[in-house]
């Protein structure tokens, strides 16, 4: 089978899809290798992220990345939603076959631009180097 029973689940159900209109924070990232587009929305309150939304353009493995990604940062603290990583969600899903590991790359890099939005529009300081750019942790492995 290429794909886990969980990223099946999270593809042809995935949770937390929409919109938040009054966001505190959003994160866009793309890949132009693939196409695939991520859009997350944060919501935070006493610095807990207490709603998460996504909308993603892409093959099921983004749209299964990004929901797992949410699931795993709803009502979790900022700063650690900051440390998601995208070995943390090809874990939760069981894997990812090698050529679609840039799907979880997409999720974390969404996740850490709708935390620097809120950080930015909040002017909360933080260091630069918190917010990975390109590929992180993939051991290049990915196309990004």
């Amino acid at each position: 089978m290429l794909y886990s029973e969980k990223v099946t689940d999270h593809f042809r159900h995935p949770r937390n899809v929409g919109k938040i209109e009054d966001a505190d924070g959003i994160g866009e990232v793309g890949n132009v290798t693939c196409g695939d587009i991520m859009r997350i929305y944060i919501k935070v309150e006493n610095n807990i992220i207490t709603d998460v939304k996504f909308n993603t353009f892409g093959c099921g493995s983004a749209i299964a990345s990004s929901s797992m990604a949410t699931e795993m940062i709803k009502g979790k603290p900022v700063s650690e939603a900051l440390k998601l990583t995208n070995k943390a969600v090809v874990e939760a899903l069981d894997g990812l076959p090698a050529h679609k590991l840039h799907c979880s790359v997409l999720a974390e890099e969404a996740v850490q631009a709708a935390v620097k939005d809120y950080y930015d529009k909040n002017s909360i300081e933080y260091d630069p180097l918190d917010f990975a750019i390109g590929c992180s942790g993939c051991g290049g492995e990915c196309e990004v």
